[in-house]
């Protein structure tokens, strides 16, 4: 009975031996593919496409889109302050018009 158990314990000290072998090996490989110096190179390029605008023309159509956003609010700023001038003057001059000659109007 012994001795079958000690070959079946040395079989699998055995096997356990070939099998860490085996993964050392596989390791081994792997590194070598990992660390090859002769790896492949592949030199990229950047695509452009024929008919798409120049680097510079996209700044140039930004900038003047900045511009015109820029003129845009300006107006709207003075337009906004005329407006607001008006609605001053008439409301100074509805108050005045309640406060100095509608009160005559009333006590006479």
């Amino acid at each position: 009975m012994t001795s079958e158990s000690d070959g079946h314990k040395e079989l699998e000290q055995r096997e356990r031996i070939l099998r860490e072998r085996e993964v050392e090996l596989r390791l081994r490989e792997m590194e070598a593919k990992i660390h090859t110096a002769d790896a492949p190179f592949h030199q990229t390029v950047k695509h452009q496409p024929e008919n798409s605008p120049k680097p510079w023309m996209k700044n140039l159509i930004l900038g003047g889109k900045l511009f015109a956003l820029g003129v845009v609010a300006l107006v709207a700023v003075r337009i906004a302050s005329v407006l607001a001038g008006f609605i001053i003057v008439a409301a100074l001059g509805w108050m005045s018009y309640k406060l100095f000659f509608e009160s005559k109007k009333t006590n006479s």
